[in-house]
């Protein structure tokens, strides 16, 4: 205990700053010297839960007492967890009005309201603040003539009620915007949030239909952000109200989707010439709409199918991948197989392919996936370009096995097939499967195959043999 104590205060502050606030308070006891100690932490952070009879829950008293006293001169993190009743509003309006006044840099409040106000007026205008997270309130009901926080970069809301956006409000340094399980007043909320960001440049958005009932149910919404170079947005399968969308991203880099939903909505996706990197899961029915914006990206991952019974075409070519160099592709529909097919057909110069099933998604009732007819004409880019083959969770079924067997047999210029075996959930033994594909011919002279199965791996030996001669 000595030898710390003989650390200098700048020193023993930032080792306590490494602490959860109450272990740090509790620090207080052991001597003199460190008594104040944790009254210097820039990091605070309160969870103010029920406590049984009590009137007056005892962490509030302390907050009261000492917050005030708090002598750091630079707030850096305030975090308020609240689940107490006997917490009230004009409380935490006091708490956070101290965190202004100490130039608070990130804020983060959990605390259920129903359009009641937390925020001093102060907050509306702070200068130093940069993060905020918000939890389970309502935002943008009562709001001064002019709301402007000209430092904030980073913005997130979780499950919380969008009432409104005043056109007084400004964020115009905000780079991150987060929305999770919001509930939007009305199908120009999200929008109106949108048009005051100038700057924005992330945005992740996720429509979760467990928080949205009743009057805030959002039938269209639209995503259109000049500035935007990086978007995720999720879509419950169970978004039943929702009618279309639309996004208008021309600088995005990065778009990540997943609409899960099969019911109809039309959704309409602008041009997106910029883009380098997508996640895409989607029905197949609304594959055209999204593959017809992304065919600049460099990286792709896929999950969907295209179905060739009943007049169903997919996105049914038509579009050239130029730029694709790395498509991983789940195989988890009845008909992925011929999404598959399609962008070997559709990418000329794809150099890695990874197949898998991917952990979240679950096998299609139907069957599962049936292997769809092989190509009448190889694809350019077995040819010439692909040069990488991972299948991770590969089941060793017969369509696997087909599918595995005519890459193999085509890619000339393939230099690594890894194949990473689930020997449990089809029964189908690994040696099987190892002797299955190692027997099978190989259009590249230079592919090493290799077999994956937990921590073991079982490389084609005779391959190897023929490589070094």
């Amino acid at each position: 205990m000595s030898r710390i104590s003989n650390l200098s205060e700048e020193l023993l502050i930032k080792i306590l700053s490494f602490l959860p606030t109450k272990v740090a308070v509790s620090t207080s006891i052991l001597s003199k010297q460190w008594q104040f100690l944790w009254m210097w932490l820039p990091k605070l952070e309160y969870n103010l839960y029920r406590t049984r009879y009590v009137s007056e829950p005892p962490l509030k008293k302390f907050i009261d007492k000492n917050l005030p006293l708090h002598r750091a001169p630079v707030v850096e993190s305030l975090r308020l967890s609240i689940s107490d009743k006997l917490i009230i509003p004009e409380d935490i309006r006091r708490w956070i009005e101290i965190a202004v006044s100490r130039h608070v840099r990130e804020l983060e409040i959990s605390y259920y309201s129903e359009n009641q106000n937390i925020f001093p007026s102060s907050f509306y205008t702070c200068e130093s603040l940069v993060i905020l997270k918000l939890e389970y309130m309502a935002l943008m009901d009562v709001v001064p003539s002019m709301v402007c926080l000209p430092s904030l970069k980073t913005l997130k809301l979780r499950y919380a009620t969008l009432i409104d956006v005043p056109s007084t409000v400004c964020l115009p340094s905000l780079k991150t915007l987060e929305l999770e399980s919001v509930k939007h007043k009305s199908n120009e909320s999200l929008q109106r949030l949108l048009s005051i960001c100038p700057v924005l440049e992330e945005l992740l958005v996720d429509f979760c239909t467990e928080h949205v009932v009743g009057e805030f149910i959002l039938e269209k919404f639209s995503i259109i952000v000049p500035s935007l170079q990086r978007l995720s947005l999720f879509i419950d399968d169970d978004a039943y109200y929702l009618d279309r969308y639309v996004i208008d991203t021309p600088s995005l880099v990065y778009f990540k989707l997943e609409d899960w939903n099969d019911l109809g909505h039309d959704c309409e996706i602008k041009n997106m010439p910029n883009l380098r990197e997508a996640y895409v899961y989607v029905a197949f029915f609304r594959l055209k709409s999204v593959v017809k914006s992304i065919t600049s990206v460099k990286c792709l991952t896929i999950c969907s199918e295209i179905l060739k019974e009943g007049g169903q075409d997919g996105y049914g070519g038509g579009f050239v991948f130029n730029e694709l160099e790395h498509l991983k592709i789940c195989l988890c529909k009845k008909y992925s197989s011929n999404v598959l097919a399609q962008f070997l057909k559709d990418s000329p110069n794809l150099r890695v392919l990874e197949i898998s099933h991917m952990n979240r998604h679950g096998f299609d009732e139907l069957n599962r996936m049936v292997c769809g007819n092989q190509p009448s004409h190889v694809p350019e880019c077995l040819l010439s370009s692909l040069q990488t083959f991972t299948w991770s969770r590969y089941f060793g079924r017969r369509q696997d096995r087909e599918i595995a067997v005519y890459l193999l047999k085509n890619a000339r210029r393939l230099e690594t097939a890894t194949i990473l075996a689930d020997t449990w959930e089809h029964n189908v033994p690994n040696l099987r499967m190892v002797k299955e594909l190692t027997l099978s011919s190989r259009a590249s002279s230079r592919c090493e195959l290799v077999f994956l199965e937990g921590h073991d791996v079982v490389a084609d030996e005779s391959l190897t043999e023929d490589s070094s001669e």
